[in-house]
């Protein structure tokens, strides 16, 4: 068995997941009594995902209750970037941004990561937004696979093409 084994490590998101998560955070905003009369809205606008109310609390309300439909529905909030509330007219906005795919800085922690505290002879390599990572043994793979679920990433990570 001298043949490679690898995995690729990715950061993606199901699209169909969040949209049906904001989908389930509009009608519990419409419908809820503490929400009424106080301009509640959540709102998908190209890539960004808006969030308005007349007040900051209510903002953050709002949030708080999407962001709860996305843990319910298997995403991570590690894959949500929200901004700060800001003030914009009569009413606060929060934007907010799935984010996909291994930033340049993240992929360096990672494979920093993976040299430091791996097994030797495992290499990992950087492919654009994801990483590919190889050994001669499976049971190395299994022991980084291991390593970066126990270690606290800004990223949500998913190991596939394992092989």
């Amino acid at each position: 068995m001298a043949s490679e084994s690898s995995f690729d490590v990715v950061s993606k998101v199901d699209k169909q997941e969040v949209s049906n998560a904001l989908n389930q955070a509009q009608k519990e905003v419409s419908q809820r009594y503490d929400f009424r009369g106080v301009g509640a809205d959540i709102d998908f606008s190209g890539e960004k995902i808006l969030i308005k109310a007349n007040s900051q609390e209510r903002a953050e309300a709002v949030l708080d209750v999407f962001q709860s439909k996305l843990v319910k529905r298997g995403i991570s909030l590690k894959s949500l970037d929200s901004g700060e509330p800001y003030a914009s007219g009569k009413e606060y906005r929060i934007e907010s941004t799935v984010k996909e795919g291994i930033a340049q800085d993240q992929a360096k922690k990672i494979t920093k990561l993976i040299r430091d505290e791996g097994p030797k002879g495992v290499k990992a390599t950087i492919q654009g937004d994801e990483l590919r990572v190889s050994s001669k043994s499976r049971d190395d793979l299994q022991e980084i696979i291991s390593l970066l679920k126990g270690s606290d990433l800004e990223v949500d990570l998913q190991f596939v093409n394992y092989r």
